[in-house]
């Protein structure tokens, strides 16, 4: 999406313990735990090249009154899909910018995604052509793939669904001068 954009990048993992973070915090508020997940990820980063402008990005699904984890197989990613046949799900993105170590910038953004009430032999065939890539998605689908399939309608952002609240990054990123406005 970045690079979509024009915005020059490098990547470098954060090394941040999701799990103990999500440890402690409220499964109810998944939005919150988008933002501090890419606080987090951002502030690692930060603290090993001061200099840098650092995004922070994550993702976290809201279903039925808890925060939904990615799928551990393929059975765990077909139990969840058809859980959320015919129903919404919130998704929610948070991003950071951090610099010199410190968190400049946080922002939020979901989409509500209308699952559409698919057929058996369609999750079958969605299953088999995606495979275990689904495994590293949150909710075990891309909307850039035949994931898309799987939707009625989406209330939200593309890029937000995508995994990153583009527009108000590039914004935060113009009016801190590292993009002309």
């Amino acid at each position: 999406m970045l690079e979509g954009a024009g915005v020059p990048f490098t990547v470098q993992v954060a090394d941040v313990d999701e799990d103990a973070l999500k440890i402690g915090h409220d499964p109810a508020d998944a939005a919150g735990l988008a933002v501090e997940l890419a606080r987090a990820k951002a502030l690692a980063v930060s603290r090993h090249d001061g200099d840098a402008w650092v995004l922070g990005a994550d993702q976290t699904l809201a279903f039925d009154g808890g925060l939904v984890s990615k799928a551990r197989s393929l059975e765990d990613a077909r139990t969840r899909l058809s859980a959320m046949r015919g129903r919404t799900h919130s998704l929610h993105s948070g991003a950071a910018l951090a610099r010199n170590g410190q968190i400049v910038w946080s922002g939020v953004d979901t989409a509500a995604m209308n699952v559409r009430n698919f057929s058996d032999a369609f999750l079958d065939a969605y299953l088999t052509a995606e495979g275990e890539g689904l495994l590293s998605c949150v909710g075990s689908y891309r909307l850039e793939g035949m994931g898309a399939q799987l939707f009625e309608t989406i209330d939200g952002d593309y890029f937000t669904v995508l995994g990153l609240p583009l527009w108000p990054v590039l914004a935060e990123l113009r009016r801190a001068g590292v993009l002309t406005p």
